[in-house]
Parts: C-alpha cells; structure tokens; sequence
C-alpha cells in the first residue's frame, strides 16, 4: 500500500497538467479522454467509467482500462435505480465500498455488462462545479480490498477539478453560440445597412455622385485605406459601409469608432483594448476596436478629433498592423481595413499642429469627397424615397411621399444639415402629415428644419446666402464668414442658447457638439456667444 499511495504523490505533482486541461481544452470528448488518461498514472483499476447526467439518467461516455468494452461504453443507468450514485451526487463526496455493499439496496451499474468477482473494490466520485451536477466517475477493480481514504480524497479533487473543465467547456460552447448569433445578426444588419447604402449611392442622379459610387466600387476591392471627408450629416458613415460590403471583407465585422465622443483619455484603451487592473475601473480584460475587426473594416469616424498623442500610436498600428493593449507588454497582431471619416480640414489641422502629417498621408491612400446636399440638388427625389422607407421601418407609416412641389420647396433650401438635416424634415412632416402625400406646406424649411413650433422663427432676410441682383462681385462674402454672420444672427435670436428646444443647434439642424466645434473653428468668441448652456 506504501507502495501505491507514493504513485498517488507522483500523481498529484502531474495534477498540473489537469489544470492546463481543465482551462485550455476546447472539445469536451478530449477533455473527458485526456482526463482519464491522465487518471491512469494516479489510481490503479480495471475500469473506469465516465458517466455524464442526461434526462434522469446516467449515460456513459467515456471508459478506460482492462474490462472496458463497447458495452461498458454505451451503458445508461437510471439515477434512481442506483441509491449509491444517487448519494453521491446529493452529497458531493466521493465514496469507497466493496461490491458486497450492494446486496444493500443498491444494484452492480454493470450487472450483466462485466463478470466482476463478487466483492470487488468500488468508488463512485461526483463531478459537481458550482450549482451544477454533471455526471459521476466510477472506478472497480478486481481486488476484494476496498479503496484507501487517501486515494478517495485524491480522486474527489480530480473529479473536482474535471466538473470544473467540464463548465469550462459548456460556458465556452454557450458563449460560442451567442456570439455566433451575435455575429449572424450584426451581419443581416449590416447587409440591410449597407444595401441601403448601396442603393442611395448607385441610383443618384447627379454626376458626382455616380463618379463618387464608381471609384468607391474600385478602391473597394482593395486594402488600401480610404479617407473620407465631407460635411457633417452628408453620409460619411453610409459610405463606408457600402464600401466594406463591396469589398472582399464583407462577410467579416464591420467596426467604428466614433473618435470625438468618447473621452481622450479612454480613446486609447477603445482602440487597442486593456488588461484587467491596467488602470481605475478596468475590472476584466476588454478587446479594442483593432482586436473586434480583425479580418474584416474598421472606421476611425471624426479621425480629425483623435489627440496628437495617440496618433503615434494609431500610425504605428495601421503600418505594422501590431498594437500593445492598454497595461500589456505583449504584442497582438489584426488584420484590419482601415477607413476614417471627418468633416475637419485636416491641411489646416496640419498646419496648426493638431493633426500628424505622417498620419495624414497614410490614411488618406485614396480620398473621397462626399459634396453637400446643395451640389446635387437633383438627388433629391431618390434620397427622399430611400430616407422615407428607413423612417417607415421604425414608425410604421408606410406609403409616404413627397410631392412635386414639395420635392421644388426642398429644392430651394440650402441644407447645411445636408442629409442629417433632410431626414429630420421627413421625419417631423411624416409625424404631422394627415395623409400619405407630403405637399410644400408639410415643410416647415422657411428657418431651419427641426426648429419646434415654439421656437423663435428668422425672418427669411436674415437668412444670409440668398440670392441678390444687386449683389457686386467685389461685396461676397467667402463660405466661412456668411456661416460665421449666420451662426451670429441665430445665437443673438436664441441669446446664446445652444441646447435644447428653440437653441440655436435645434435651428440650425446640428448637433450641439458640431454647433460648438464650429462655432471655435470659425473663431466665435465667448463675449459673441451670450450665454451657451450646459448639457
């Protein structure tokens, strides 16, 4: 016995790779056969068996040893048939016994399937994690001399330790499964997203929107990275996706990140993810945007906004396609499309040292301009079909349509919320509208779409832009200053009110962030703003 219980020592110093298995194996029938054979340099038996709990009853799944045979392999045991295994799942302690302790109330589990010789050596081990019960372990061998409490209590960690590879496996296998509809669902997403996109682009009318589909179709069909720039609200986003779905990589995740709405001392740990404990809040290890778009697109949307200091970081990472999460030493490797998107001039970014000149040229491989909605007035009718079936499909007001003199009064307003602003006006004359046709009076563009009924109206003089016959050549005013004038006009109207109902964002059609970040681009001081309030 001294003899054996040593061996059991040995064991136990082996119980390492147990744990590996335990956190490591993937499939649970290698699991459950490395698992035994590891058994096998720890315990001496004859058979061991395997059974894992299914519907009431004890189905084996796994033997070793000299007696196990196909029989043994595929032998099911009603749990309540058998008070000795029913135990020890109930108490979750492993039990020793001899086959006498049978003739107690409790059948042999395989009578009929071994010839055993009466009073043979038992021990029935539980495989319990947690709140679960899995199955039991069996061990026989032929001696009549029961098992030693040392080699039971070393056998019930093992089976521990296997209960608990045994959750391992079935947590991975639920995660798998979630993420696999995860991903099936992102993906019939993005195909309707990006079929949409698709649509908007490829049936335009307007020349430079047909030459715009026609070179993002090309580049596409590449890795290289794509910079798109355009205005706010003229569908840089849109255009991204179709471009991912045209591309080679449409099967595989579409990822963004927003750069200026999150806080730039999280940007970096949203880019390359973190470690846990890397720094306050961080409580479990997080994958970066990088690490969730490996193999498939990444947009870097309002890149223009991402601070100098991570932008090192950001080149570093599209050239040699390596990054370093947040508090790890250890490089990790993605292989990612990279698109960005901004509405920033970034020549001037260059120039007024906010923006890496180096970054610049290796994002923007092949540019995209996307024009505002004023330089292609002539989508208008496709763009108002498409944005009217998105609305229906969350407002269940279907059949809807602008008229032809309603389509003329869209015509004749300049959109600086380009097709940000278009959808709003949709979407408020849809809420308005007693029938299915939208009519000239249904938009309320005379102002700026969006402003509630409340809210103090501009006169059309103040609107600045407008046509003037007696307007000299040497009188006009350059983009930026009328956008500054008219800002000015709209914040005296609303006195210095940006948020809210009947603020000057809602007036012009932006978001208060945009509003603010031109409002300091166009040099609007604070003694010219009146009063901004706070969120």
């Amino acid at each position: 016995m001294a003899d054996e219980l040593s061996g059991r020592v040995e064991g136990v110093k082996d119980a390492r790779d147990l744990v590996e298995l335990a956190t490591t194996e993937d499939s649970v029938e290698e699991l459950l056969r490395r698992g035994l054979d590891w058994l096998t340099r720890v315990v001496r038996f004859d058979l061991a068996t395997l059974f894992l709990l299914r519907d009431g009853k004890l189905v084996s799944v796994a033997a070793r040893g000299p007696l196990a045979n196909a029989k043994v392999r595929h032998h099911a045991l009603p749990l309540s048939e058998f008070p000795s295994l029913r135990q020890a799942l109930e108490t979750r302690r492993a039990r020793a016994f001899t086959e006498e302790d049978h003739s107690h109330g409790d059948g042999d589990p395989f009578d009929g399937v071994l010839d055993l010789p009466p009073g043979h050596a038992c021990m029935v081990v539980p495989l319990c994690a947690g709140e679960r019960s899995y199955g039991v372990l069996t061990l026989d061998r032929a001696e009549c001399e029961t098992y030693p409490q040392p080699v039971v209590d070393l056998v019930e960690v093992y089976g521990q330790m296997l209960a608990t590879a045994l959750q391992a496996a079935e947590q991975r296998a639920t995660f798998e499964r979630l993420h696999r509809q995860d991903h099936e669902h992102a993906k019939l997403l993005e195909a309707q997203l990006g079929g949409e996109s698709e649509g908007i682009l490829e049936t335009s009318l307007s020349t430079v929107m047909r030459d715009l589909a026609r070179r993002a179709r090309q580049v596409a069909e590449t890795d290289t990275p794509v910079l798109i720039t355009g205005e706010t609200g003229t569908g840089k986003e849109r255009l991204a996706r179709a471009i991912h779905r045209w591309s080679s990589r449409a099967d595989e995740p579409f990822v963004t990140l927003n750069c200026a709405a999150i806080p730039a001392g999280l940007l970096e740990s949203e880019l390359f993810g973190h470690l846990k404990g890397s720094f306050t809040g961080a409580t479990k290890d997080r994958a970066g945007r990088f690490q969730m778009a490996h193999g498939g697109t990444l947009l870097l949307d309002e890149v223009g906004e991402l601070p100098v200091e991570l932008q090192a970081k950001l080149l570093r990472a599209i050239q040699e396609k390596a990054f370093e999460p947040v508090g790890s030493d250890k490089t990790v490797r993605a292989d990612v499309r990279i698109l960005a998107a901004t509405h920033v001039d970034l020549q001037r970014a260059i120039a007024e040292k906010r923006f890496r000149e180096d970054l610049y040229y290796r994002l923007s491989v092949f540019p995209l301009r996307l024009p505002p909605l004023r330089e292609r007035r002539e989508d208008l009718p496709q763009l108002c079909a498409f944005l009217l079936e998105e609305q229906a499909r969350r407002t269940g007001r279907r059949g809807m349509r602008v008229s032809p003199a309603g389509l003329a009064r869209l015509a004749s307003y300049e959109w600086p919320g380009n097709l940000r602003e278009l959808a709003n006006a949709l979407e408020r004359a849809t809420i308005l509208a007693t029938g299915t046709e939208l009519g000239p009076s249904s938009f309320d563009i005379t102002s700026h779409a969006g402003a509630t009924s409340t809210a103090p109206q501009l006169e059309a003089s103040a609107v600045p832009g407008g046509v003037d016959a007696t307007m000299k050549p040497g009188s006009v005013l350059t983009l930026a200053a009328v956008q500054r004038e008219h800002i000015l006009r709209v914040l005296s109207l609303t006195r210095g009110r940006v948020y809210g109902p009947g603020g000057a964002a809602a007036l012009l059609g932006l978001k208060p962030s945009t509003l603010q970040s031109r409002m300091k681009k166009l040099g609007i001081a604070r003694q010219e703003q009146f009063v901004v309030d706070e969120v």
